[in-house]
């Protein structure tokens, strides 16, 4: 039943007759639209010498049609003209020019020309009407073959062929007319869209001229299912042996075992050649493989099944600080190590630990969500397109595991060494790997795109319909976004602002899908309420989630900060108790207190939960027969592992289910296994635009430092080192440590807040360096407990460590 209620859910959500979530929705164009005669109205193309590039920016759209009407060009768009809102697919064309993002350098001013390298050319690119210098603008270029450039080996002579490794495959190029070892000549590839595995058994060879053409030729011979390797294939260097002719088989030792080898054609002795053989790895070998992510001592460790495992024992977790301690050249104290270490008592082997859940204490439960399809359901069409054919629940953290295979990538091969080498690595160097992945997945634009039409006045409901219509296979297309009645051409800048917009709507409070975090009003948690202010709020949580997953797959940035939970979610990471501090303090604060009570009985618990909703108090059992069991010392800790289980999901679960089908729809869950929660926002939300004399004039001071304030020596090393050598992701991250998110309220610093809704500025606050070597933080209170360090050497290593390890092994609050 529908409840409006005055003043807040009334006409929020209307419903348009004729629209649903089917994929069948989606309507195409017909071939009759032109992108072509669309670009050649636009007033902004640029064409200088023999090489042109076409440009647009601004709003709007290029082209518009229905099934009997068509309009291109930048006017306005009447009523009669314009397609209705909605989602449209939009075929592909081979001649349709290759599109690229530029940035505008700067000193350059509207009507200059600029150089550009674009699809393995150079254009030069001339500045369109009210484009300034660092704006984005779409350069359409003549495509072209993908060009890579290979050095002349030894010996090599022109007409012969010698092996090149381009994309994982070996190619026999032979030498251009006129170019002599050391020379290096272009190789021109096919771009090719690699949807599933290929084997590639036939040679296929063309033409070579220097640095022109190519000559290419596949693996020699396929690999049958029996031998091939899960980790794909490893290339080997040999010289021809003398004696060996072309055609000829000779025997060697490559990687422990002997294999042969046929001489290629061309190839003479003392020549080298290069072939592949499949990666095989023992078992020890396998499980060797870990991403670590130095956070709260959990690694997921690589099963012989090809997935990854959450692990965490107490041997991991003293290593940890024992390195730490080591690294840092002081002296192992309780405030450096993880809470979870403090107690020396528990076993050290994991599976001790599991044995029952009295072996765990409450700091130590941890939890993952579990996304699956349901067997019952994986063949339910009608299941499938309600998006009612997943099933979601909280699993132990050992129990989840993570799939590192993404078919699409890779001839479907795992991804684990890769994804262990790059969740190492700094935030910028995960991102770049993270967007080759993404390349290899996304649609190009010959292949076709979705073009996505909305009333700027109907803006939710318009974009909900449009993006929910839209099939699975197709989200991975490259969208076009045009507001009906505006002119324009979307060069980023339509899409841009629809991503903006959308997002500040849906996670607005007020439309009850969402509502703020229990420790402040940036970071947004699902209302577990939601379905009263409309019975379509799970399609609205789906569309959140193809929103976010676009957003993130697109280089977008949406406005809402999610709490830590979610973002928890998403990457499936463990759940702990230290969690449900940004869904509910009070809740938090309770339970933690159970554990120091000599008698829990003497609060009349049991295993209940009553929530409100909307003046409405409904009781909630945790077990069966849960209101008859009263709470006690032998079963406090089943009390707070189901109070864990409700609280972080199962009040939410159909949403966050929505939110998470909608997520993968768009990105492969593997590749976000190199992020951990803190990347993930700032890849969603954008590196924040501080404004340091606004963080410094609105922040306080206690303890040793309430007397001088910034005029102190230690807070002047603080200010210092955050300000000439903390970068703008350090920068984030540093917010993120101290107040739980990397957002900054809309009026400044002055207007933080705190768990209460009071203003709470940023607050340093002095401790002495015996009590704890690193910061620690308080994020209900957006202060940071900052040792009074004696050198400010010292102050940025500590600081840096604590910032990008972000654990609760600092005891943070």
């Amino acid at each position: 039943k529908k409840v409006n209620i005055p003043g807040l859910f009334t006409g929020l959500f209307p419903r348009r007759q004729g629209m649903g979530n089917d994929a069948s929705n989606l309507r195409r164009e017909g071939n009759n639209t032109s992108p072509t005669n669309a670009s050649n109205t636009n007033q902004r193309n640029s064409q200088v010498g023999n090489t042109s590039a076409n440009t647009s920016t601004g709003g709007g759209s290029t082209s518009t049609s229905t099934p009997t009407q068509r309009h291109s060009g930048g006017g306005r768009l009447g009523s009669s003209s314009a397609a209705p809102p909605g989602a449209y697919s939009v075929p592909g064309s081979q001649r349709r020019p290759a599109q690229f993002y530029v940035t505008v350098p700067a000193g350059i001013r509207t009507g200059q020309e600029f150089p550009v390298i674009a699809n393995g050319q150079q254009l030069m690119v001339r500045c369109p009407p009210g484009i300034r210098a660092g704006e984005r603008i779409v350069v359409s270029a003549p495509r072209q073959q993908q060009a890579y450039m290979a050095t002349v080996p030894h010996g090599v002579r022109s007409g012969e062929q010698f092996p090149v490794l381009v994309n994982n495959q070996q190619l026999m190029v032979t030498c251009p007319p006129g170019v002599r070892p050391g020379m290096q000549v272009r190789i021109m590839v096919p771009t090719q869209r690699n949807n599933s595995s290929s084997s590639g058994t036939n040679n296929q060879q063309q033409n070579t001229q220097r640095r022109g053409s190519t000559n290419t030729l596949s693996p020699p011979g396929g690999m049958d299912d029996a031998n091939r390797s899960p980790f794909g294939n490893q290339m080997f260097e040999v010289n021809v042996p003398q004696g060996v002719r072309p055609g000829q088989a000779f025997a060697l030792i490559a990687n422990g075992q002997r294999v042969m080898v046929t001489c290629p054609p061309n190839a003479r002795q003392g020549m080298k050649i290069r072939f592949q053989l499949p990666i095989k790895l023992s078992s020890d070998e396998i499980q060797s493989i870990k991403l670590n992510y130095q956070k709260d001592g959990w690694v997921r460790t690589l099963s012989t099944d090809l997935t990854f495992h959450w692990v965490r024992s107490e041997s991991i977790a003293k290593e940890e600080a024992t390195a730490i301690a080591s690294n840092n050249n002081t002296v192992d104290s309780p405030s450096a190590t993880s809470k979870n270490d403090q107690n020396n008592s528990e076993p050290s082997s994991p599976q001790a630990l599991l044995e029952s859940n009295q072996g765990w204490t409450f700091e130590k439960i941890a939890f993952v969500r579990e996304l699956k399809i349901d067997p019952n359901k994986k063949d339910d069409q009608n299941a499938i397109k309600k998006n009612e054919h997943m099933i979601i629940d909280l699993v132990r953290a050992e129990d989840a595991a993570l799939s590192t295979v993404v078919p699409a990538i890779n001839n479907g091969t795992s991804l684990a060494q890769e994804l262990s080498r790059y969740a190492a690595m700094p935030f910028h160097q995960k991102e770049a790997w993270f967007r080759q992945q993404i390349a290899k997945v996304q649609v190009p634009w010959e292949e076709g795109h979705i073009k996505i039409n909305i009333r700027r006045e109907n803006l939710l409901e318009d974009s909900m319909e449009a993006v929910e219509s839209i099939a699975q296979n197709e989200m991975k297309k490259i969208f076009r976004f045009e507001f009906i009645g505006e002119p324009g051409v979307d060069a980023g800048g339509v899409a841009r602002e629809w991503f903006q917009l959308v997002s500040d709507i849906l996670f607005n409070p007020d439309f009850a899908l969402w509502s703020y975090s229990s420790i402040n009003q940036m970071n947004m948690q699902v209302n577990p309420s939601s379905g009263i202010a409309n019975d379509e709020h799970l399609r609205y949580f789906h569309f959140t989630g193809r929103l976010l997953g676009k957003a993130l797959f697109d280089r977008q940035i949406v406005s809402g900060h999610l709490v830590r939970p979610l973002y928890k979610h998403i990457l499936g990471w463990p759940l702990m108790i230290d969690d449900l501090e940004q869904l509910d303090h009070d809740t938090h604060a309770n339970l933690l207190k159970l554990k120091d009570l000599e008698d829990v009985e003497l609060l009349c618990l049991d295993f209940t939960v009553t929530e409100d909703h909307w003046g409405t108090a409904n009781t909630i059992e945790l077990k069966p027969d849960g209101a008859n069991c009263p709470v006690t010392n032998s079963n406090v800790d089943e009390y707070i592992q189901l109070q864990m289980r409700y609280r972080l999901l199962d009040r939410i679960k159909q949403q966050v289910k929505a939110l998470l089908t909608g997520f993968y729809d768009v990105v492969p869950e593997a590749l976000l296994s190199v992020f951990d929660f803190q990347e993930l926002e700032l890849l969603l939300c954008g590196l924040p635009e501080i404004d340091m004399d606004d963080w410094k004039n609105n922040t306080e001071y206690t303890g040793d430092y309430e007397r001088k304030g910034a005029s102190h020596k230690v807070t002047k090393w603080f200010w210092e080192i955050v300000t000439d050598d903390f970068d703008e992701e350090h920068k984030a991250r540093l917010l993120q440590f101290v107040t739980g998110t990397s957002g900054v309220p809309a009026q400044g610093f002055r207007a933080l807040q705190g768990n209460d809704n009071n203003i709470r500025k940023f607050t340093v606050n002095s401790i002495p360096e015996s009590v704890s070597v690193f910061p620690k933080a308080h994020t209900c209170f957006n202060r940071i407990d900052l040792p009074l360090y004696d050198t400010k050497k010292k102050m940025k290593k500590f600081l840096t460590m604590a910032i990008q390890m972000e654990a609760t092994g600092f005891d943070i609050d």
